[in-house]
């Protein structure tokens, strides 16, 4: 590819980039320049090199080495000398090693396929797992371990082209690695690296510099510059293999003969120091390890892997509070429509047999999905685009009493209604309520100290009305009971039917409350968007315990679920995340629009309820979205919840 195709792209970037600074490069005047100083001994014979950070696995384990021809991989001592090895004709190298032993990927040259070993803490090597052969070339590989200790392979192609694997949970290697999703990379990459404690993988590209994206599976594939090659960053002439350490990025530029040093600020990188590498033969590999004099290095040319020291230390940035990770249990079926279409769930339990109870969620694309405890569609309602939906027992239509879920018809503007047959969960439509909004959007039902069951749907532009609803004649009816309005963009609301009490999510700025007892329409401010709640606001569901009532909010910008007392003064109780399930195959949630919860013992792992929660990125495989639940058992003992 032409590089100058790239300038207009550098030139509105170069503001971010660490290079655009003034004097990227180079040590400030306060600043004393470091010093590299390389071992007089002769390089190690290898074609790729790292040094290992713990030998609590095996003591004395220092480095590992893709050895040339067909000696395979081999674990070094401090002196070099051979530990262990696992024969075979490899190139390219990573590894994550810990107290139970070390997992290594590497390509086998012979079939061109990725190749993850295990060496465990008695010294014994794992069969080899192989990953299912790619559709491009592999040009570079990197292992990612997430905060809930599941194993990631990147695999990167010449063409732009990429995947992500899951290979292993916790240190044990998965029977199958599974296909996590594709990758859009920059062309013409050869190198990765990922920082576990940051989530962030890091990739060259040759001639224009260094991309950093969020390594986790369930996060956006956005990429932001570290630094790009000169005139508009400070790379003289080539991007190649890089190093994290925690707060410390180091790079190289083998066609210049550099080292690059880059420190954390914040969300980004900005430049440290530039070292000149003389006496070597364009390094393009790199392996770094924290050293108590600085960092030790393994530098990799055509000569082999030269040890060096590098009398610097960056500032590991402070540890930010990890959101537990709880898997998901089960998923739906995906929705019959891909693009941005599962939007909301409820929950209808059964009133004699809680096994068969029944999740209903929305395809805003088309129509309305049930399906049982196992993720099973079981039936689909084609109707239109539906929005959110909710449910409640005991109404009352034509003199039949019945089970009653009501949906925000996008089509038509209006509140379609369904009735539920209280014992085999079957779903009917049973008519549509015309309401006077422009876009209605959001919606949920609460049911009155009566027994009247009421809808309260929401419009685009901030604007709730509140519907009793009637069932008495041939067809339902809505009567306006109520109004009221935010200033901006709402969506998700729930009702506490035992307290009466509405909660309400205005996206971009807070949640709200109603006591719905009275006549009022002034609402109470629950908790502002900022500190632990993330725009959009999204899902909002009420947990009602034994002992305490919870509200459950889906915190989408931060793909997270915060929980609160529903009650005054609705104190924070903590947040979590919905992650990945490697033992079943399962993918995390993330992006969440609609989420619903309930605490009724449905049996078995859901004795204390379930959670609901729509997955915005469908991974493993990628496909239409879905739903996925989650045991409140794993909520409350994450959280502490009584």
């Amino acid at each position: 590819m032409d590089v100058t195709s790239f300038k207009p792209l550098w030139l509105s970037l170069c503001v971010a980039l660490a290079a655009c600074q003034s004097g990227a490069g180079q040590p400030a005047a306060n600043q004393a320049a470091l010093h590299l100083s390389t071992a007089t001994a002769a390089p190690l014979e290898a074609e790729s090199a790292q040094l290992i950070g713990t030998d609590k696995f095996w003591p004395g384990a220092s480095q590992l080495l893709v050895r040339p021809d067909s000696r395979g991989v081999e674990l070094l001592d401090a002196q070099g000398a051979p530990l262990s090895a696992f024969k075979g004709r490899f190139e390219g190298l990573d590894h994550r090693a810990s107290e139970e032993g070390l997992l290594i990927a590497t390509l086998d040259r012979k079939r061109q396929q990725a190749v993850l070993l295990g060496l465990d803490r008695q010294h014994q090597w794992s069969q080899p797992l192989y990953v299912p052969k790619t559709n491009f070339a592999i040009e570079g590989l990197c292992l990612y371990r997430d905060a809930g200790r599941n194993g990631y392979l990147f695999l990167i192609g010449e063409d732009g082209i990429g995947e992500q694997w899951l290979v292993s949970a916790g240190q044990k290697l998965l029977a199958a690695p599974q296909r996590v999703r594709g990758l859009s990379l920059p062309p013409e990459s050869s190198y990765c690296q990922v920082d576990d404690q940051a989530g962030e993988l890091v990739v060259n590209e040759e001639n224009v510099g260094f991309w950093r994206y969020a390594a986790d599976a369930e996060a956006p594939l956005l990429r932001h510059p570290i630094d790009i090659v000169q005139p508009f960053g400070g790379i003289a002439e080539a991007a190649a293999g890089m190093a994290l350490v925690p707060g410390g990025m180091l790079a190289l530029d083998p066609e210049a003969g550099a080292l690059h040093l880059y420190r954390r600020d914040g969300d980004a990188w900005r430049s440290h120091q530039v070292i000149a590498l003389d006496g070597f033969d364009e390094p393009e590999q790199l392996s770094v390890r924290l050293g108590e004099q600085g960092l030790d290095l393994l530098l990799t040319d055509e000569g082999g892997a030269h040890t060096a020291r590098l009398d610097w230390q960056p500032e590991a940035p402070s540890a930010t509070p990890v959101i537990p990770m709880l898997p998901a249990m089960v998923q739906t079926d995906p929705v019959p429509h891909l693009g941005d279409a599962a939007d909301d769930p409820a929950i209808w339990v059964n009133p004699t047999d809680s096994a068969r109870s029944r999740v209903l969620g929305t395809d805003k694309k088309g129509g309305l999905a049930v399906y049982d405890l196992i993720g099973k569609q079981l039936q689909y309602l084609p109707v239109g685009r539906l929005n959110n939906v909710d449910v409640r027992s005991g109404f009352t239509l034509g003199g039949k009493r019945v089970d009653l879920a009501v949906a925000s018809n996008r089509d038509h503007n209006s509140l379609h209604l369904f009735a539920i047959e209280p014992h085999s969960g079957e779903v009917s439509g049973i008519g549509e309520i015309e309401t006077p909004f422009n876009e209605i959007y959001g919606l949920c039902l609460f049911k009155d100290r009566r027994g009247a069951i009421h809808a309260i749907a929401n419009d685009k532009d901030g604007t709730f009305l509140q519907y009793r609803l009637d069932g008495s004649g041939s067809s339902p009816r809505g009567e306006q009971v109520r109004e009221f309005k935010v200033d901006s963009q709402p969506e998700g609301c729930v009702v506490d039917d035992r307290n009466q009490r509405l909660f309400v999510g205005e996206e971009d700025a807070a949640v709200w409350t109603l006591d719905l007892r009275s006549d009022a329409a002034a609402l109470e401010k629950v908790i502002d968007v900022g500190g632990p709640l993330h725009a959009d606001v999204e899902g909002l569901a009420i947990y009602s315990g034994a002992a305490a009532d919870y509200l459950v909010v889906s915190s989408q910008g931060n793909d997270s679920y915060l929980v609160l007392d529903a009650r005054a003064p609705y104190a924070v109780r903590g947040a979590f995340r919905v992650g990945l399930n490697a033992e079943r195959g399962i993918d995390g949630a993330s992006e969440t629009d609609g989420l619903e919860v309930t605490s009724a013992n449905l049996g078995g792992v859901w004795g204390r309820g379930m959670l609901v929660v729509q997955d915005g990125r469908k991974r493993m495989p990628e496909g239409a979205q879905n739903y996925k639940y989650v045991p409140w058992t794993a909520v409350a003992e994450a959280l502490g919840l009584d």
